[in-house]
């Protein structure tokens, strides 16, 4: 394999990304998937940052926040987060997106919050009681997950962090499956996917738990369900993701030029 797990991840999500697309970015590998994309078959994909910096390619490597020298040199534009989240995301606008999680549930709601103690999780207790670990916050993701046409979520795979039910909803997915997004009047449609070091998974069409759709040439189906914290159906038409080409491998290389998310 001559290439990394976390580039895999990336090509893998960067694919999901459509030509002509309005797509709002992260840091980190959210950031070098959508740039991947547009670099690589989406050259007309109009990124932005939750901070407002607009139509931008990465100069000199990824950058290390969303309005970094390195993301604003060759903006297009410069707004702010109020427009960025509040008049792009929330009016449903944006057609796609990448957020992160510290868990993740089965029906995509996605927790950055905190870790609660077992049996302290707010859910259980019926109040906010102080996490264990207390850990960023939403950010802009839970505008996004509400207002987004679609979006995706990028995780590493491990049973700690995929779970029944997380331990507190910073961001919804489709809370307790079916068309319970419809009940809160969501504008957005909620994650597409669920990408990881392992493979994809995607929401069912009427319960819209995830299932396990397709995993990477280095993983498994029994790898997978063994990391993961509920019971994990698999799809009957589950499949190998195929494996990055010389040409993804290089502009995914040309726009994380300094290596910095390789491991």
């Amino acid at each position: 394999m001559d290439y990394t797990k976390n580039e895999m991840m990336a090509i893998a999500t960067g694919r999901e990304f459509k030509d002509g697309e309005l797509a709002i970015l992260g840091v980190g590998l959210s950031m070098l998937a959508g740039y991947f994309a547009k670099k690589n078959h989406a050259p007309n994909m109009n990124p932005f940052t939750e901070g407002g910096v607009y139509g931008s390619t990465p100069v000199g490597g990824l950058p290390w926040g969303i309005e970094d020298n390195r993301i604003s040199t060759n903006a297009t534009s410069f707004t702010n987060g109020i427009d960025a989240l509040c008049m792009l995301v929330a009016s449903a606008k944006v057609d796609n997106a990448v957020i992160g999680c510290a868990q993740v549930d089965k029906y995509g709601n996605v927790n950055t919050t905190g870790i609660w103690e077992d049996g302290q999780q707010p859910w259980k207790v019926g109040k906010y009681t102080l996490p264990k670990t207390r850990l960023n916050g939403s950010g802009g993701a839970n505008d996004i997950a509400i207002g987004a046409k679609k979006y995706m979520i990028m995780a590493q795979h491990e049973k700690r962090r995929f779970l029944e039910r997380v331990d507190y909803i910073s961001s919804p997915g489709y809370l307790d499956g079916g068309n319970a997004r419809e009940k809160y009047c969501f504008p957005g449609g909620g994650p597409a996917a669920i990408i990881t070091n392992l493979g994809i998974l995607r929401p069912d069409p009427v319960t819209k738990e995830f299932i396990l759709d397709a995993y990477f040439s280095f993983s498994s189906v029994e790898e997978i369900i063994e990391n993961t914290g509920w019971d994990l159906k698999v799809s009957p038409d589950v499949k190998m993701v195929p494996e990055p080409t010389a040409e993804e491998l290089a502009n995914l290389r040309a726009v994380d030029e300094t290596g910095s998310l390789r491991k």
